[in-house]
């Protein structure tokens, strides 16, 4: 959307994203967990930050998404929504916060609107869902839906596999004009094949965000540390946009070589008495 000849909006809001879609624009969407960082691609053009539940395993050392706190996400989702000027911030329900029913996931969503400043939230799962999305739209809260593989369901999907295949494709169909219908403001494809994701995404009338879904959806999103390089390995849908964490590591071994000659600090770094 930033790369338009339309103006670009002091603060992308639920309008200019449908805006987007019915132009053909592609959506840009990463993950931040702090304010330093979302305040860098917030002025990188960015159009959607997502505070997801990712943190768990990305942050926290977490095996899966599943031991996140709705506490620890209204604590990042507060940087993040605090550091940014334009993007719309979007924050997870983690797992725990929504199933119960609609009332839970009413409350646990008016938590984090109150107590973050985020444009919307993201939650899990397609018809199943409906209900929860449906009242969280009728108290005026954007709701993201997220489908595909739905990170916490892991278990129960046999860990983090394509879903969508074949006869399971009319599903993945089916959920998405649900949650559509429900007013779901955007959808989250994740692992899904992608002549499945286009269809959905030439079917719905939201815009589709993918992850692993091709490049046929109306946007895409990648965990930061993936896009940027921080670890050793990227799933296969992630492209390494650059090498942070070699770079890091090296900046780390200089600093601990200068400390150790003793050649920082310099006298440029000491005041005077």
């Amino acid at each position: 959307m930033s790369t338009s000849d339309a103006p670009t909006p002091r603060r992308v809001r639920v309008h200019h994203l449908q805006a987007a879609k019915d132009r053909g624009e592609r959506l840009t969407m990463l993950t931040a967990y702090d304010a330093p960082t979302a305040r860098i691609f917030d002025e990188a053009g960015i159009d959607m930050l997502l505070v997801g539940d990712s943190i768990g395993n990305t942050m926290h050392g977490h095996a899966t998404t599943l031991p996140v706190t709705l506490d620890e996400i209204v604590v990042a989702a507060r940087a993040v929504a605090g550091a940014v000027r334009r993007a719309f911030v979007v924050a997870d329900l983690p797992f725990g916060t929504y199933e119960a029913g609609p009332e839970q996931a009413l409350a646990s969503a008016v938590r984090l609107m109150k107590e973050t400043g985020v444009a919307a939230v993201k939650l899990e799962g397609g018809r199943r869902s409906v209900p929860q999305i449906r009242a969280l739209t009728q108290a005026g809260i954007p709701v993201v839906a997220h489908l595909g593989y739905t990170p916490q369901s892991e278990n129960a999907l046999g860990g983090p596999r394509v879903q969508g295949r074949g006869a399971a494709a009319e599903e993945v169909s089916e959920d998405a004009v649900a949650v559509t219908d429900a007013g779901a403001v955007a959808i989250v494809l994740e692992m899904v094949p992608a002549p499945v994701a286009a269809r959905i995404t030439e079917v719905v009338r939201v815009p589709t965000i993918g992850i692993g879904a091709g490049p046929q959806c109306d946007g895409q999103v990648l965990v930061w540390v993936d896009m940027a390089g921080m670890g050793e390995w990227s799933p296969r849908f992630a492209k390494r946009f650059g090498e942070i964490g070699a770079a890091l590591t090296s900046a780390a071994r200089d600093y601990a070589d200068e400390v150790r000659a003793g050649t920082f600090p310099a006298a440029s770094h000491a005041f005077d008495a």
